[in-house]
Protein backbone atom coordinates (compact mmCIF):
# COMPACT_ATOMS: atom_id res chain seq x y z
CA UNK A 1 0.00 0.00 0.00
CA UNK A 2 1.24 3.50 -0.88
CA UNK A 3 1.29 5.48 2.36
CA UNK A 4 1.60 8.82 0.54
CA UNK A 5 4.49 9.93 2.76
CA UNK A 6 6.37 12.75 1.06
CA UNK A 7 10.12 12.50 0.65
CA UNK A 8 12.17 14.82 2.79
CA UNK A 9 15.74 16.04 2.93
CA UNK A 10 15.54 15.77 6.71
CA UNK A 11 15.85 12.64 8.89
CA UNK A 12 12.54 10.99 9.77
CA UNK A 13 11.51 10.71 13.43
CA UNK A 14 8.82 8.03 13.66
CA UNK A 15 6.73 8.31 16.84
CA UNK A 16 4.51 5.35 17.75
CA UNK A 17 1.80 6.53 20.13
CA UNK A 18 -0.22 9.72 20.56
CA UNK A 19 -0.13 9.88 24.35
CA UNK A 20 1.34 12.57 26.58
CA UNK A 21 4.97 11.79 25.71
CA UNK A 22 4.47 11.38 21.98
CA UNK A 23 2.51 14.63 21.68
CA UNK A 24 5.07 16.62 23.66
CA UNK A 25 7.94 15.27 21.56
CA UNK A 26 6.17 15.98 18.27
CA UNK A 27 5.24 19.53 19.27
CA UNK A 28 8.78 20.30 20.41
CA UNK A 29 10.10 19.26 16.98
CA UNK A 30 7.92 21.79 15.18
CA UNK A 31 9.94 23.82 12.64
CA UNK A 32 13.04 21.74 13.43
CA UNK A 33 15.14 19.92 10.78
CA UNK A 34 13.16 16.65 10.98
CA UNK A 35 10.29 14.98 9.21
CA UNK A 36 8.03 13.84 12.05
CA UNK A 37 5.64 10.93 11.46
CA UNK A 38 3.23 9.92 14.22
CA UNK A 39 1.29 6.64 14.21
CA UNK A 40 -1.60 5.75 16.51
CA UNK A 41 -4.41 3.21 16.29
CA UNK A 42 -6.87 5.99 17.23
CA UNK A 43 -7.26 9.43 15.71
CA UNK A 44 -7.58 11.00 19.15
CA UNK A 45 -5.59 11.53 22.33
CA UNK A 46 -7.12 10.14 25.53
CA UNK A 47 -6.77 11.95 28.85
CA UNK A 48 -6.45 8.75 30.86
CA UNK A 49 -6.54 10.26 34.39
CA UNK A 50 -10.26 10.97 33.92
CA UNK A 51 -11.31 7.67 32.35
CA UNK A 52 -12.93 6.63 35.62
CA UNK A 53 -15.29 9.62 35.38
CA UNK A 54 -16.46 8.42 31.97
CA UNK A 55 -16.97 4.94 33.44
CA UNK A 56 -19.09 6.27 36.32
CA UNK A 57 -21.19 8.72 34.33
CA UNK A 58 -19.46 11.93 35.40
CA UNK A 59 -18.21 12.90 31.95
CA UNK A 60 -18.92 12.12 28.32
CA UNK A 61 -16.14 10.39 26.41
CA UNK A 62 -15.72 13.41 24.11
CA UNK A 63 -14.72 15.54 27.11
CA UNK A 64 -11.48 13.61 27.62
CA UNK A 65 -10.62 12.93 23.97
CA UNK A 66 -9.04 15.36 21.52
CA UNK A 67 -8.36 14.90 17.79
CA UNK A 68 -4.66 14.36 17.19
CA UNK A 69 -4.77 16.13 13.85
CA UNK A 70 -6.16 19.23 15.54
CA UNK A 71 -3.32 19.22 18.06
CA UNK A 72 -0.79 19.43 15.23
CA UNK A 73 -2.73 21.82 13.02
CA UNK A 74 -0.25 24.05 11.21
CA UNK A 75 2.78 21.87 11.97
CA UNK A 76 4.09 21.47 8.44
CA UNK A 77 6.82 18.97 9.28
CA UNK A 78 4.41 16.45 10.88
CA UNK A 79 2.46 13.66 9.18
CA UNK A 80 -0.13 11.60 11.08
CA UNK A 81 -1.50 8.19 10.13
CA UNK A 82 -4.11 6.02 11.88
CA UNK A 83 -2.77 2.48 11.99
CA UNK A 84 -1.58 -0.29 14.27
CA UNK A 85 2.14 -1.06 14.41
CA UNK A 86 2.63 -4.82 14.28
CA UNK A 87 6.40 -5.25 14.30
CA UNK A 88 9.72 -3.44 14.31
CA UNK A 89 12.48 -4.45 11.89
CA UNK A 90 15.43 -2.79 13.57
CA UNK A 91 17.99 -4.28 11.18
CA UNK A 92 16.42 -2.48 8.21
CA UNK A 93 14.99 0.53 10.09
CA UNK A 94 11.29 0.14 9.38
CA UNK A 95 8.07 -0.78 11.17
CA UNK A 96 5.37 -3.04 9.75
CA UNK A 97 1.87 -1.63 10.11
CA UNK A 98 -1.65 -2.47 8.97
CA UNK A 99 -1.25 0.01 6.11
CA UNK A 100 2.27 -0.92 5.04
CA UNK A 101 5.92 -0.57 5.99
CA UNK A 102 7.28 2.77 7.19
CA UNK A 103 11.00 3.47 7.31
CA UNK A 104 12.62 5.67 9.93
CA UNK A 105 15.90 7.28 10.88
CA UNK A 106 14.89 7.53 14.54
CA UNK A 107 12.14 5.42 16.10
CA UNK A 108 10.44 6.59 19.30
CA UNK A 109 8.26 4.06 21.12
CA UNK A 110 5.64 5.96 23.13
CA UNK A 111 3.01 3.24 23.25
CA UNK A 112 2.08 3.66 26.91
CA UNK A 113 0.79 0.87 29.11
CA UNK A 114 -2.06 -1.59 29.35
CA UNK A 115 -3.64 -3.55 32.21
CA UNK A 116 -1.41 -6.15 33.83
CA UNK A 117 -3.22 -9.29 35.01
CA UNK A 118 0.04 -10.96 36.07
CA UNK A 119 -0.67 -14.03 33.97
CA UNK A 120 -4.05 -14.80 35.54
CA UNK A 121 -6.14 -15.60 32.46
CA UNK A 122 -9.32 -16.18 34.45
CA UNK A 123 -9.24 -12.67 35.90
CA UNK A 124 -8.32 -11.19 32.51
CA UNK A 125 -11.26 -12.95 30.87
CA UNK A 126 -13.86 -11.86 33.41
CA UNK A 127 -12.86 -8.58 35.05
CA UNK A 128 -13.21 -5.06 33.65
CA UNK A 129 -10.04 -3.14 32.73
CA UNK A 130 -10.12 0.63 32.28
CA UNK A 131 -7.25 1.87 30.13
CA UNK A 132 -9.14 3.21 27.10
CA UNK A 133 -12.33 5.07 26.22
CA UNK A 134 -14.05 1.94 24.80
CA UNK A 135 -13.25 0.07 28.04
CA UNK A 136 -14.60 2.96 30.14
CA UNK A 137 -17.82 3.05 28.10
CA UNK A 138 -18.19 -0.73 28.49
CA UNK A 139 -17.81 -0.37 32.25
CA UNK A 140 -20.40 2.42 32.36
CA UNK A 141 -22.86 0.23 30.48
CA UNK A 142 -22.20 -2.73 32.77
CA UNK A 143 -22.73 -0.70 35.96
CA UNK A 144 -26.02 0.74 34.69
CA UNK A 145 -27.17 -2.61 33.28
CA UNK A 146 -26.56 -4.26 36.64
CA UNK A 147 -28.64 -1.60 38.39
CA UNK A 148 -31.49 -2.30 35.97
CA UNK A 149 -31.17 -6.09 36.23
CA UNK A 150 -31.16 -5.99 40.04
CA UNK A 151 -34.67 -4.49 40.05
CA UNK A 152 -36.16 -7.56 38.40
CA UNK A 153 -33.91 -10.26 39.87
CA UNK A 154 -35.66 -12.52 42.39
CA UNK A 155 -32.73 -14.78 43.28
CA UNK A 156 -31.01 -13.27 46.33
CA UNK A 157 -27.49 -14.42 45.43
CA UNK A 158 -27.76 -13.13 41.87
CA UNK A 159 -29.19 -9.86 43.17
CA UNK A 160 -26.28 -9.50 45.60
CA UNK A 161 -23.78 -10.12 42.81
CA UNK A 162 -25.39 -7.42 40.68
CA UNK A 163 -25.14 -4.87 43.49
CA UNK A 164 -21.65 -5.76 44.75
CA UNK A 165 -18.99 -3.64 43.04
CA UNK A 166 -15.36 -4.61 43.57
CA UNK A 167 -12.36 -2.48 42.62
CA UNK A 168 -9.06 -4.36 42.76
CA UNK A 169 -6.01 -2.16 43.27
CA UNK A 170 -5.56 0.66 45.78
CA UNK A 171 -3.58 3.08 43.64
CA UNK A 172 -4.98 6.45 42.49
CA UNK A 173 -7.20 4.84 39.82
CA UNK A 174 -8.67 2.32 42.26
CA UNK A 175 -9.23 4.90 44.98
CA UNK A 176 -10.84 7.38 42.59
CA UNK A 177 -13.03 4.74 40.94
CA UNK A 178 -14.36 3.29 44.20
CA UNK A 179 -15.04 6.81 45.47
CA UNK A 180 -16.95 7.67 42.29
CA UNK A 181 -19.12 4.55 42.59
CA UNK A 182 -19.81 5.47 46.23
CA UNK A 183 -21.05 8.87 45.05
CA UNK A 184 -23.30 7.12 42.53
CA UNK A 185 -24.77 5.16 45.40
CA UNK A 186 -25.33 8.24 47.55
CA UNK A 187 -26.55 10.80 45.02
CA UNK A 188 -27.84 8.98 41.93
CA UNK A 189 -29.46 5.72 43.02
CA UNK A 190 -31.99 7.35 45.41
CA UNK A 191 -33.28 9.56 42.57
CA UNK A 192 -33.08 7.15 39.64
CA UNK A 193 -33.91 3.92 41.48
CA UNK A 194 -36.11 4.89 44.46
CA UNK A 195 -37.27 1.28 44.88
CA UNK A 196 -33.70 0.01 45.33
CA UNK A 197 -32.55 -0.90 48.84
CA UNK A 198 -29.32 1.09 49.30
CA UNK A 199 -28.18 -1.24 52.07
CA UNK A 200 -27.81 -3.97 49.44
CA UNK A 201 -25.36 -1.91 47.35
CA UNK A 202 -21.79 -2.66 48.43
CA UNK A 203 -18.51 -1.21 47.21
CA UNK A 204 -15.25 -3.01 47.97
CA UNK A 205 -11.71 -1.77 47.41
CA UNK A 206 -9.29 -4.70 47.53
CA UNK A 207 -5.58 -3.98 47.92
CA UNK A 208 -2.74 -6.44 48.49
CA UNK A 209 -0.52 -4.03 50.45
CA UNK A 210 -1.14 -2.64 53.97
CA UNK A 211 -2.24 0.81 52.72
CA UNK A 212 -3.93 2.45 49.74
CA UNK A 213 -2.01 4.97 47.59
CA UNK A 214 1.28 3.17 48.20
CA UNK A 215 3.58 5.73 46.47
CA UNK A 216 2.14 8.68 48.42
CA UNK A 217 2.89 9.93 51.93
CA UNK A 218 1.57 8.19 55.07
CA UNK A 219 -0.66 11.22 55.69
CA UNK A 220 -2.23 10.86 52.25
CA UNK A 221 -2.71 7.12 52.75
CA UNK A 222 -4.44 7.54 56.11
CA UNK A 223 -6.73 10.35 54.96
CA UNK A 224 -7.66 8.61 51.70
CA UNK A 225 -8.66 5.46 53.56
CA UNK A 226 -10.60 7.53 56.10
CA UNK A 227 -12.46 9.35 53.30
CA UNK A 228 -13.33 6.07 51.58
CA UNK A 229 -14.68 4.49 54.75
CA UNK A 230 -16.76 7.63 55.45
CA UNK A 231 -18.26 7.26 51.96
CA UNK A 232 -19.24 3.66 52.63
CA UNK A 233 -16.45 1.87 50.77
CA UNK A 234 -15.26 -1.34 52.41
CA UNK A 235 -11.47 -1.10 52.20
CA UNK A 236 -9.78 -4.51 52.32
CA UNK A 237 -6.03 -4.09 52.78
CA UNK A 238 -3.57 -6.99 52.81
CA UNK A 239 -6.01 -8.96 50.68
CA UNK A 240 -4.80 -10.97 47.73
CA UNK A 241 -7.09 -11.83 44.83
CA UNK A 242 -6.73 -15.42 43.61
CA UNK A 243 -9.36 -15.64 40.89
CA UNK A 244 -12.62 -14.39 39.43
CA UNK A 245 -14.95 -16.51 37.29
CA UNK A 246 -17.39 -13.74 36.45
CA UNK A 247 -19.56 -14.43 39.49
CA UNK A 248 -17.33 -15.17 42.49
CA UNK A 249 -14.18 -13.27 43.48
CA UNK A 250 -11.85 -15.66 45.31
CA UNK A 251 -9.57 -14.16 47.97
CA UNK A 252 -6.68 -15.64 49.91
CA UNK A 253 -7.59 -16.45 53.53
CA UNK A 254 -10.84 -14.45 53.31
CA UNK A 255 -14.43 -15.28 52.32
CA UNK A 256 -15.23 -14.96 48.60
CA UNK A 257 -17.32 -12.07 47.29
CA UNK A 258 -20.29 -12.50 44.97
CA UNK A 259 -19.96 -9.86 42.27
CA UNK A 260 -20.96 -9.28 38.66
CA UNK A 261 -18.64 -6.27 38.41
CA UNK A 262 -14.94 -6.55 39.24
CA UNK A 263 -12.89 -3.58 38.06
CA UNK A 264 -9.19 -4.32 37.62
CA UNK A 265 -6.77 -1.51 38.45
CA UNK A 266 -4.13 -3.58 40.22
CA UNK A 267 -1.28 -2.97 37.81
CA UNK A 268 -0.10 -1.98 34.36
CA UNK A 269 2.58 -3.12 31.96
CA UNK A 270 4.29 -1.45 29.04
CA UNK A 271 3.09 -2.13 25.51
CA UNK A 272 6.31 -3.39 23.94
CA UNK A 273 6.29 -3.73 20.16
CA UNK A 274 7.09 -7.08 18.55
CA UNK A 275 10.53 -7.39 16.99
CA UNK A 276 12.44 -5.85 19.89
CA UNK A 277 14.35 -9.06 20.67
CA UNK A 278 17.58 -7.31 21.65
CA UNK A 279 15.82 -5.04 24.12
CA UNK A 280 15.83 -5.82 27.83
CA UNK A 281 12.27 -5.86 29.16
CA UNK A 282 12.32 -5.16 32.89
CA UNK A 283 9.72 -5.24 35.65
CA UNK A 284 6.34 -3.95 34.54
CA UNK A 285 6.95 -4.92 30.92
CA UNK A 286 9.03 -1.81 30.28
CA UNK A 287 11.95 -1.27 27.92
CA UNK A 288 15.22 -0.58 29.68
CA UNK A 289 16.79 2.65 28.44
CA UNK A 290 19.78 4.80 29.26
CA UNK A 291 19.50 8.33 30.65
CA UNK A 292 18.93 9.68 27.13
CA UNK A 293 15.94 7.30 26.68
CA UNK A 294 17.87 5.21 24.13
CA UNK A 295 16.67 1.60 24.29
CA UNK A 296 19.46 -0.71 25.44
CA UNK A 297 20.84 -2.73 22.52
CA UNK A 298 19.88 -0.23 19.79
CA UNK A 299 21.46 2.85 18.24
CA UNK A 300 18.43 4.76 16.97
CA UNK A 301 15.41 3.45 18.91
CA UNK A 302 14.11 5.42 21.89
CA UNK A 303 11.34 4.82 24.41
CA UNK A 304 9.51 7.38 26.55
CA UNK A 305 6.65 7.36 29.05
CA UNK A 306 5.05 4.29 30.62
CA UNK A 307 6.80 1.85 28.26
CA UNK A 308 10.27 3.12 29.23
CA UNK A 309 12.39 2.48 32.32
CA UNK A 310 15.59 4.39 33.02
CA UNK A 311 17.33 1.96 35.35
CA UNK A 312 20.26 3.29 37.39
CA UNK A 313 21.31 3.88 41.00
CA UNK A 314 19.00 6.89 41.31
CA UNK A 315 15.97 5.13 39.82
CA UNK A 316 16.46 1.36 40.32
CA UNK A 317 12.81 0.69 39.41
CA UNK A 318 12.47 3.38 36.78
CA UNK A 319 10.26 6.45 37.02
CA UNK A 320 6.57 6.30 37.98
CA UNK A 321 4.12 5.69 35.15
CA UNK A 322 2.45 9.09 35.26
CA UNK A 323 1.80 11.80 32.69
CA UNK A 324 4.40 14.32 33.98
CA UNK A 325 7.19 11.78 33.43
CA UNK A 326 6.07 11.13 29.85
CA UNK A 327 5.75 14.86 29.10
CA UNK A 328 9.17 15.67 30.53
CA UNK A 329 10.80 12.76 28.69
CA UNK A 330 9.18 13.88 25.43
CA UNK A 331 10.52 17.39 25.94
CA UNK A 332 13.97 16.11 26.86
CA UNK A 333 14.20 13.72 23.90
CA UNK A 334 13.27 16.53 21.51
CA UNK A 335 16.18 18.57 22.85
CA UNK A 336 18.55 15.63 22.43
CA UNK A 337 17.42 14.91 18.87
CA UNK A 338 18.07 18.56 18.05
CA UNK A 339 21.47 18.24 19.75
CA UNK A 340 22.24 15.24 17.53
CA UNK A 341 21.32 17.25 14.43
CA UNK A 342 23.55 20.10 15.61
CA UNK A 343 26.34 17.72 16.68
CA UNK A 344 26.13 18.87 20.29
CA UNK A 345 26.56 16.73 23.43
CA UNK A 346 23.49 14.89 24.71
CA UNK A 347 21.91 15.71 28.05
CA UNK A 348 20.84 13.19 30.68
CA UNK A 349 17.20 13.06 31.67
CA UNK A 350 16.36 14.34 35.14
CA UNK A 351 12.78 14.14 36.38
CA UNK A 352 11.31 17.08 38.27
CA UNK A 353 8.64 15.64 40.55
CA UNK A 354 5.90 18.22 41.05
CA UNK A 355 4.02 15.99 43.46
CA UNK A 356 1.18 13.47 43.59
CA UNK A 357 -2.54 13.75 44.20
CA UNK A 358 -5.72 11.71 44.23
CA UNK A 359 -9.38 12.57 44.65
CA UNK A 360 -11.75 10.37 46.61
CA UNK A 361 -14.99 12.29 46.22
CA UNK A 362 -16.73 15.60 46.66
CA UNK A 363 -14.52 17.88 48.82
CA UNK A 364 -12.26 14.91 49.52
CA UNK A 365 -8.76 14.64 48.04
CA UNK A 366 -5.14 14.26 49.10
CA UNK A 367 -2.13 16.15 47.75
CA UNK A 368 1.62 15.69 48.26
CA UNK A 369 3.74 18.54 46.90
CA UNK A 370 7.34 18.15 48.03
CA UNK A 371 7.29 18.42 51.81
CA UNK A 372 3.83 19.99 51.75
CA UNK A 373 0.90 17.67 52.43
CA UNK A 374 -2.74 18.70 52.57
CA UNK A 375 -6.12 17.03 52.37
CA UNK A 376 -9.80 17.84 52.13
CA UNK A 377 -11.57 20.68 50.30
CA UNK A 378 -8.49 22.69 49.27
CA UNK A 379 -6.80 19.52 48.03
CA UNK A 380 -9.94 18.71 46.02
CA UNK A 381 -9.94 22.12 44.31
CA UNK A 382 -6.20 21.76 43.68
CA UNK A 383 -6.77 18.37 42.05
CA UNK A 384 -9.50 19.82 39.82
CA UNK A 385 -7.40 22.82 38.78
CA UNK A 386 -4.35 20.71 37.89
CA UNK A 387 -6.41 18.26 35.83
CA UNK A 388 -8.25 21.05 34.02
CA UNK A 389 -4.97 22.72 33.09
CA UNK A 390 -3.48 19.42 31.88
CA UNK A 391 -6.40 18.60 29.58
CA UNK A 392 -5.64 19.01 25.88
CA UNK A 393 -7.81 21.61 24.14
CA UNK A 394 -9.65 24.70 25.38
CA UNK A 395 -13.03 23.19 24.46
CA UNK A 396 -12.36 20.11 26.60
CA UNK A 397 -11.36 22.30 29.53
CA UNK A 398 -14.64 24.23 29.29
CA UNK A 399 -16.78 21.08 28.92
CA UNK A 400 -15.17 19.36 31.92
CA UNK A 401 -15.37 22.52 34.03
CA UNK A 402 -19.09 22.98 33.26
CA UNK A 403 -19.77 19.29 34.01
CA UNK A 404 -17.96 19.52 37.32
CA UNK A 405 -19.71 22.79 38.21
CA UNK A 406 -23.12 21.27 37.43
CA UNK A 407 -22.35 18.14 39.44
CA UNK A 408 -21.12 20.19 42.40
CA UNK A 409 -24.32 22.21 42.75
CA UNK A 410 -26.84 19.60 41.59
CA UNK A 411 -25.27 16.44 43.10
CA UNK A 412 -26.05 14.87 39.73
CA UNK A 413 -24.07 12.79 37.24
CA UNK A 414 -25.68 13.52 33.90
CA UNK A 415 -24.21 10.82 31.66
CA UNK A 416 -26.22 7.79 32.73
CA UNK A 417 -26.80 6.35 29.28
CA UNK A 418 -26.53 2.77 28.09
CA UNK A 419 -25.57 3.60 24.51
CA UNK A 420 -24.64 0.02 23.76
CA UNK A 421 -25.30 -2.99 25.94
CA UNK A 422 -22.24 -4.81 27.18
CA UNK A 423 -21.65 -8.52 27.73
CA UNK A 424 -18.36 -10.30 28.34
CA UNK A 425 -17.26 -12.64 25.56
CA UNK A 426 -17.56 -16.15 27.02
CA UNK A 427 -16.67 -17.89 23.74
CA UNK A 428 -13.03 -18.43 24.75
CA UNK A 429 -12.42 -21.12 27.35
CA UNK A 430 -9.39 -19.78 29.20
CA UNK A 431 -9.08 -23.07 31.12
CA UNK A 432 -7.90 -24.82 27.95
CA UNK A 433 -4.96 -22.43 27.77
CA UNK A 434 -3.73 -22.91 31.32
Amino acid sequence: MDLQLPKSEYPRVLIVGGGFGGIELAKRLKNKPFQVVMLDKHNYHTFQPLLYQVATGGLEAEAIAFPLRKIFKGQKNLIFRVTKVNEVNAAENYVRTDIGDIHYDYLVIATGSTSNFFGNQEIEANSMPMKSIPEALDLRSLILQNFEKSLIESDSDKKSALLNFVVVGGGPTGVETSGAIAELKKHVIPNDYPEMDLSKVNIYLVENSPEVLGPMSPQAQVHAKKFLIEMGVQVMNETRVLGYDGHILTLQDKPPILSATVIWSAGVKGQVLAGMEKAEVVRGGRLKTDTENLVAGYQNIYAIGDVAAIINDETPNGHPGVAPVAIQQGHHLAKNLINIAQKKPLEKFSYFDKGSMATVGRNKAVVDMGKIRFQGVFAWFTWMFVHLMTLVGFRNKIIVFINWLWSYFSYDRGTRLIIRTFAKDRSVDYRKEI
